[in-house]
């Protein structure tokens, strides 16, 4: 028997043959199983999935899922039998739960996403949607101006600005400010 340390064997089985675990708290959503699917599809299935000896899903519910919507017929696996029945059950829990502790460096991953979209990557293919790449790019900064900034401003005419919130126009010379 190999020790918790060790590297299991990798083998295959079939996706027909694997069984999900009946209580896995995990969901997956249709438009998830979609991104993981696209990203087998395009990267390969580089993520075993993890077995309990019998079978069973330990982790990797959501990939199953996708190889089956992608018609897979088999998968590479990790045998996990060396696991008590609680550490099965609990691993299902924390295989999902620990990568969600995981954080981002925003400015190493804008300068990756750049590259990788200046290389004609589809960015889709990260994971990330649209909506969180926007967020991302287009981070205002609110770094304080220079006098020399100042002084253009201080030249505008007229000295016009518009409220945020309610959209109102004010003229900043009738309170003083010009």
């Amino acid at each position: 028997m190999k020790s918790k340390t060790e590297f299991p064997d990798y083998k295959k089985l079939s996706v027909a043959d694997l069984v999900p675990y009946a209580r896995n708290s995990r969901t997956h959503s249709p438009q998830q199983v979609d991104k993981i699917a696209a990203s087998i599809r395009e990267f390969g299935f580089l993520n075993p999935i993890i077995v309990d000896g019998m079978n069973g899903i330990v982790a990797g519910h959501g990939r199953v899922l996708a190889a089956q919507k992608l018609g897979l017929s088999e998968l590479p696996v990790i045998d996990a039998s060396h696991l008590s029945e609680a550490q099965k059950r609990a691993y299902v829990i924390a295989d999902n739960r620990l990568a969600l502790d995981a954080g981002w460096d925003n400015e190493m991953l804008k300068i990756e996403l750049q590259d990788l979209e200046a290389d004609g990557f589809d960015l889709s293919l990260t994971g990330f949607d649209i909506g969180e790449l926007t967020a991302l790019f287009d981070d205002p900064n609110f770094a304080a101006g220079t006098e020399d900034d100042q002084g253009k401003l201080d030249q505008l005419d007229p000295k016009m600005v518009q409220c945020p919130h309610c959209g109102q126009d004010f003229d900043l010379r009738a309170h003083g400010q010009g």
